[in-house]
C-alpha cells in the first residue's frame, strides 16, 4: 500500500533532528523488530508508530504502487545499508552498538539472539573482545555513549539519503531486497575468540593496494588431473575512498616452475574494462557504477589455465588491498565472511596431502606439515575446503598446498 500524498505522513524535507528522534523511538521498542513498526507506520497513517516514523517512511511515497511491505524492507534496507557503512571493522564500537540498538545480526557469543531492551542489548555487547576495552566494563555506560555518537551519525546519513530518496523513487532501487534479506538472515554469533578476528587489527596497506577491503571471498576451484580446469571467485568488497569503479585481478597459482599468472573472465557484476590479447596480464574488472567510500558490491570473475602441459602445486590468493575479513559461519556451518577456498580435486589424480597456508614464504609452505597439524586438509573423495579464521593481512599471500603422488 502506497502512502498517500495527503495523509499526515506527507510533508516537506525530513529534518535530520526529527530522524533522530525517529531512531532512538525504533531502538527503544521492547515488543518487535523495526520492519514491523514501518510497516504499521505506512499501513495505519493515524497511528502512535506513523506520528514517531514518519519522518522516515514519507520518502517512499515516492515508489508508486509499491505494498506496504515492501516500502517498510525499503526504509529498512537503507538503514542497514548505512549502518553497514558506519565503522571500519566488525568489532567498531558505532556499528555494534547500532546493530544492538536495531537488533541486527550478529549476535555477540554465546547468546541465542538480542533482549527486549535496549539496555539489556548494551549490556550483551560488554562480552565482545576489543570493543569497549580491556578489562571489560562492568556498566553499559560506554556502550550509551557510543550510542549517542552512532545514532547522530546515522541520522546524518540517513537525512542526506532520505531527502534524496524523497525526490526520486528510481533511487530506492534495491534497498527493500536489502531490507528483505537482512529480515530474514537466520542468526549468527560474533566470535569472542581472539582466533576468529575478535578485537583483531590490520595492518597498514601498501601505497599501491587497490582501495578496498574485502568481507568475503569464496575461491571454488575445480581440477582436471593436476592442473586448474576452472576457480572462480566471488568477493563482497566495501569501497575505502570515493571513486573507486573497478578491481585488478590477477590470479596466481603454484606451478613446478615458478608462478604464473591466469587469464581473467568477468562473470557477474562487472566487466573486463578492455579486450585480454597477448601473454596474461592483469585484469580490470569494470564495476557498473563508481562506488564511494562505504559502498559495497558483490561481483564474480573466472580464471582457468592455458597451459595444460604444467601443473598445479598450490592456489594461492595474495592480498593486495586493505585486507580480508576473519573468516565466520552461520548456524548451519556455512561461510558467510573471510576468506574461503574450495577444491573439487579430479578424482582420477587425488593429491597424498593438502594443507593450509597463511603468511609463508615458498620454501615454508614447501614443507609438509606433521602428522596431526591444524594445518592438514582432509582430501578424502577430493572436496578440500578451509576458512582462514583469522583476518588475511595486506601485502601476504594465503592458499591451499598439494603435494601429488610421486610418478
Amino acid at each position: 500500500m502506497a502512502i498517500r500524498s495527503d495523509g499526515p505522513l506527507a510533508g516537506g524535507s525530513p529534518a535530520r533532528a526529527d530522524i533522530e528522534v525517529a531512531l532512538r523511538w525504533l531502538a527503544t521498542r521492547k515488543d518487535g523488530t523495526p520492519p514491523r513498526f514501518l510497516r504499521y507506520a505506512i499501513e495505519e497513517p493515524a497511528s502512535g508508530s506513523a506520528v514517531a516514523l514518519g519522518c522516515l517512511v514519507e520518502p517512499t511515497a515516492s515508489l508508486e504502487a509499491a505494498e506496504s511491505e515492501s516500502l517498510a524492507f525499503a526504509v529498512w534496507g537503507l538503514m542497514v545499508d548505512e549502518i553497514g557503512k558506519l565503522g571500519s571493522a566488525e568489532t567498531s564500537r558505532r556499528r555494534c552498538t547500532l546493530m544492538a540498538a536495531f537488533r541486527l545480526p550478529p549476535v555477540p557469543a554465546a547468546e541465542t539472539g538480542w533482549k527486549a531492551t535496549l539496555d539489556d542489548r548494551f549490556h550483551q555487547l560488554a562480552g565482545l573482545p576489543g570493543v569497549f576495552g580491556d578489562p571489560r566494563p562492568t556498566t553499559t555506560t560506554p556502550m550509551h555513549k557510543a550510542w549517542r555518537r552512532a545514532v547522530g551519525k546515522l541520522a546524518d546519513c540517513l537525512a542526506e539519503k532520505l531527502e534524496l530518496l524523497r525526490q526520486d523513487g528510481r533511487a530506492w532501487q534495491g534497498y527493500a531486497e536489502i531490507g528483505r534479506r537482512a529480515a530474514e538472515q537466520p542468526p549468527r554469533r560474533l566470535s569472542s575468540d581472539r582466533r576468529s578476528g575478535g578485537g583483531s587489527r590490520f595492518r597498514a596497506p601498501s601505497p599501491g593496494a587497490q582501495p578496498v577491503f574485502v568481507e568475503r571471498m569464496l575461491v571454488r576451484v575445480v581440477m582436471h588431473r593436476r592442473q586448474v580446469s576452472r576457480r572462480m571467485t566471488e568477493r563482497d568488497v566495501v569501497a575505502r575512498e570515493d571513486g573507486v569503479d573497478g578491481f585488478d585481478v590477477l590470479a596466481s597459482a603454484g606451478r613446478t616452475a615458478d608462478l604464473s599468472e591466469l587469464p581473467v573472465k568477468a562473470i557477474w557484476a562487472c566487466r573486463l574494462s578492455t579486450p585480454r590479447a597477448g601473454p596474461p596480464a592483469p585484469a580490470r574488472l569494470q564495476f557498473p557504477k563508481v562506488l564511494r567510500r562505504g559502498d559495497r558490491h558483490h561481483f564474480v570473475s573466472e580464471t582457468w589455465d592455458d597451459d595444460p602441459e604444467d601443473w598445479k602445486r598450490w592456489i594461492g590468493v595474495v592480498v593486495d588491498h586493505h585486507g580480508i575479513a576473519p573468516g565466520a559461519f552461520d548456524d548451519h556451518g556455512r561461510p558467510i565472511a573471510g576468506l574461503t577456498v574450495q577444491v573439487n580435486c579430479d578424482p582420477q589424480c587425488l593429491p597424498d596431502a593438502c594443507w593450509w597456508y597463511a603468511e609463508q614464504t615458498e620454501p615454508e609452505r614447501l614443507r609438509r606439515p606433521p602428522d596431526g597439524d591444524r594445518h592438514l586438509l582432509e582430501v578424502g573423495d577430493g572436496f578440500v575446503e578451509h576458512t582462514f579464521e583469522e583476518p588475511c593481512q595486506p601485502r601476504e599471500e594465503y592458499g591451499i598446498f598439494f603435494k601429488w603422488p610421486v610418478e
